[in-house]
């Protein structure tokens, strides 16, 4: 018994992950989880990269991979400094709730 995964099955597996990633950020309060509900949104992106490699460019071609290397890459990146930032602004506030980051407002 053979089952094969399509690419349009992929694509929905991403779109749910990106919107369950875009409701965290605008749902939570907390700073740690609005940057997991980024990481998440990020992540969808790979695996739609990752799919369209897979099923719509050549084997021999790894575009979608490199890219979505890149992608984790850049996404560790901001991790360690939004992390850093969040660290920092726990020392002086207290708080990591996004409703007490308001001090940059006009």
């Amino acid at each position: 018994m053979s089952f094969s995964v399509g690419l349009s099955t992929y694509l929905l597996v991403g779109a749910m992950l990106f919107s369950l990633g875009l409701y965290g950020i605008f749902a939570k309060k907390n700073v740690i989880a609005v940057l997991m509900s980024i990481e998440l949104m990020l992540n969808a992106v790979n695996l739609n990269f990752v799919a369209f490699n897979r099923f719509l460019g050549n084997e021999s071609v790894l575009h979608g991979f490199v890219t979505a290397v890149f992608i984790i890459v850049l996404a560790a990146a901001e991790v360690a400094v939004g992390l850093a930032l969040v660290i920092s602004i726990y020392r002086t506030r207290k708080s990591t709730s996004v409703d007490d980051f308001n001090w940059l407002k006009w």
